[in-house]
This record gives C-alpha cells, sequence and structure tokens, in this order.
C-alpha cells in the first residue's frame, strides 16, 4: 500500500486501484467528530477526482470500525456546540458523502459500529462486517432520535418492521443479524472483512466500466426517492441507450469474446452523462 497523505484522525492509503481510508483513533475506539467527517469526505473526494482510484474502502483502525460520536460531559454531544465550521474551514470546497460520489465504496465493518458509525456504514455501497460486531442505532438511548435521514431511509433498505425495531428499541445486534436481514452484504469472520473488501474493491477496479459503475450507483440512489415508475423506467433507458453507444459497451463484449480483461476508456471524471443526470458536479 502507498501512503497519500497526513490527516489527524484518519488514515489514507492506496491498493493500485483501491483507495483506502481508516479511521483512526483505536484508543477511544474511532468515535467521531467533524474533523473526522470533514477530513474523511476531503479524502473521498481526493478519491473521486482520480480517475485511476476505482474503488474505495472505509474501514477502523483497531478492535471497532466506529463507536459513534465521542461523549462529551454537560450535554455537549448533541447539543449543537460542535459545529462543523471549524473542522470544514481546514478543507474547503465541495463536501460529499460516500453516497454522492461516482466512485463505489466499500465499508469494512470491523467491528463496533453504533449511532454514527453505523450511520457513516451506511453511506456505502456495499457493506462487509464482522459477525460478531455490535452493530445499534442507539439515538432513542441517548435522549434524541435517529438522524442522517434514518428514519427517511432505512424502512425503504431493510422494510419499515426491521427498521422500526432497530429504530425504536436502539438494542445491539450482531454483524450476522444485518447480513440476515439485508443491511449489510456479508457477515463474515472479523480478520476476513478488510481483505475481503479490498479483494471486492480490485474486482471492481479490474472488471467494472468506472461511468457504468458511477451512473447505476448514483441512479439506484436516487430511485430510493422516485414513486413515479414511469419516470424512472424513462431514465433507465436514456441512460442505458447512452451507455450503448459509447466506447466501454462493444468494449465490455469484446473483451468478454476474448476472454482478456476489459480496457476501459471512458472517464467517471469527465464523461459522466451530466445532460441526462446531473449528480450536482
Amino acid at each position: 500500500m502507498t501512503a497519500v497523505q497526513t490527516y489527524e484522525s484518519i488514515l489514507v492509503d492506496r491498493d493500485g486501484p483501491v483507495g483506502i481510508i481508516t479511521l483512526n483513533r483505536p484508543d477511544a475506539l474511532n468515535s467521531w467528530d467533524w474533523l473526522m467527517s470533514a477530513e474523511m469526505n476531503h479524502a473521498y473526494g481526493e478519491f473521486d477526482r482520480d480517475d485511476d482510484v476505482r474503488a474505495i474502502v472505509l474501514t477502523g483502525a483497531g478492535r471497532a470500525f466506529c463507536a459513534g460520536a465521542g461523549l462529551r460531559p454537560a450535554g455537549a454531544t448533541f447539543d449543537g456546540s460542535l459545529t462543523r465550521d471549524d473542522a470544514e474551514a481546514k478543507f474547503p470546497g465541495a463536501h460529499r458523502g460516500a453516497d454522492q460520489l461516482r466512485t463505489p465504496v466499500i465499508a469494512a465493518v470491523n467491528g463496533a459500529a453504533v449511532g454514527a458509525g453505523i450511520t457513516m456504514a451506511l453511506r456505502a455501497d456495499i457493506i462487509y462486517v464482522a459477525e460478531n460486531a455490535k452493530l445499534g442505532f442507539v439515538f432513542n438511548r441517548r435522549g434524541v432520535i435517529p438522524d442522517a435521514d434514518l428514519l427517511w431511509s432505512l424502512p425503504r433498505l431493510i422494510g419499515y418492521s426491521r427498521a422500526i425495531d432497530l429504530l425504536l428499541t436502539g438494542r445491539i445486534f450482531a454483524g450476522s443479524e444485518a447480513a440476515e436481514i439485508g443491511l449489510a452484504s456479508r457477515a463474515l469472520p472479523a480478520e476476513e472483512v478488510l481483505p475481503a473488501a479490498v479483494a471486492a474493491g480490485h474486482d471492481i477496479a479490474a472488471n467494472v466500466a468506472p461511468v457504468s459503475a458511477a451512473i447505476t450507483k448514483l441512479v439506484a440512489r436516487k430511485f430510493l426517492q422516485e414513486t413515479d415508475q414511469n419516470a424512472a423506467l424513462e431514465l433507465e433507458r436514456k441512460l442505458f441507450r447512452w451507455a450503448g453507444q459509447h466506447a466501454d459497451a462493444p468494449e465490455g463484449v469484446n473483451a468478454f469474446k476474448e476472454k482478456r480483461a476489459p480496457r476501459w476508456t471512458l472517464s467517471k471524471t469527465r464523461d459522466f452523462p451530466t445532460e441526462l443526470f446531473d449528480d450536482g458536479r
């Protein structure tokens, strides 16, 4: 792996075409704050603007993924006094979460992920989790409510009854249950989570057209909000037609027929069809 940039609360590395972001406060179980958020989103942006980075993996150092917001005394954890302004001032420019990137993001949830930690993981496109990891939407047990659009998004992801069970009770559940109910893609022994996520990133890098991946993840997220199926189908048809008329479509077919690795030429940064689907760039 090749180190990319130094931050205070995260580590950033490259493993060839796979960018790796590691939450790096192991002594505090990688607790979240606005500095970590600003650094993570800055690193996301740097990778997303790099055509050589074809997938991003997010994981945690030590035995936890992220044990939630760093708790502070006298009610200061949730009272709004920890604003993002100072943290984001260190990294000016647009800030995008994992779900807004053109690059696929894989969360390698190597250990505990509660509160802000599990919310962070759910922004990823693919989630691999340790079987014995302790997970929880614990907000109601801390006197607040689920945030970051969980009340809207989680019922759409796993169904209302399962979502309200997890959100309302705030109970702790295992990574194995997360995979069973569709909250995570795979549950694995803890030591296998990061290697499996990196391997998935390399598989995407080697075999998946970057613009196709960008369209797929961003449009699928948009369609969670779309109530008009005909409108969704029409946009999907337009994007399919666009993709079929560009160089990666014949290359994908030829590579398959010739039993070789594909040589994609479209760029996620330059060739994304914003004229058909505007992702805000």
